[in-house]
């Protein structure tokens, strides 16, 4: 069993499909991290000083005695989620893009002309019986 599962982790689908699983966490934190600190603030800041992570609907407002809290606000933060949309949108977007240039990479590698194959012993037996008749017509 112990080698089975060996052959199955050793298999090159499962370990490009780990690579891929890995480098795309990576890669979400990049455009997290563009998105949070890049790309909100100025739109933030166009919308009036908008945070869209504050950006909730409180539907019950927290219970304080004495300055301490005994119920938390229960709220709907529907700015985390506007926030959550754009990442993913912007992600796929890349995703998008890298494989758009990808694409064009392969099309143009598959459009670049192959050489000629070269002639068989036999095409090159008829082109030498050609240009022996040639010359002795010519």
């Amino acid at each position: 069993m112990i080698k089975e599962f060996q052959k199955f982790i050793m298999r090159g689908n499962v370990l490009d499909l780990a690579v891929a699983v890995i480098i795309g966490g990576a890669f979400g934190k990049i455009v997290s991290s563009l998105v949070n600190d890049l790309l909100m603030p100025p739109i933030g800041l166009m919308l009036g000083g908008v945070n869209f992570s504050d950006l909730a609907i409180t539907l019950k407002e927290a219970v304080v005695e004495n300055g301490e809290v005994i119920a938390d606000a229960v709220s709907v933060r529907y700015g985390v989620f506007l926030q959550t949309v754009i990442d993913f949108l912007l992600v796929a977007f890349a995703i998008f893009m890298v494989i758009k240039a990808y694409n064009s990479m392969k099309k143009k590698e598959e459009e670049a002309p192959a050489a000629p194959p070269a002639p068989s012993a036999e095409e090159t037996l008829l082109t030498e019986i050609r240009d022996l008749l040639k010359q002795q017509n010519g």
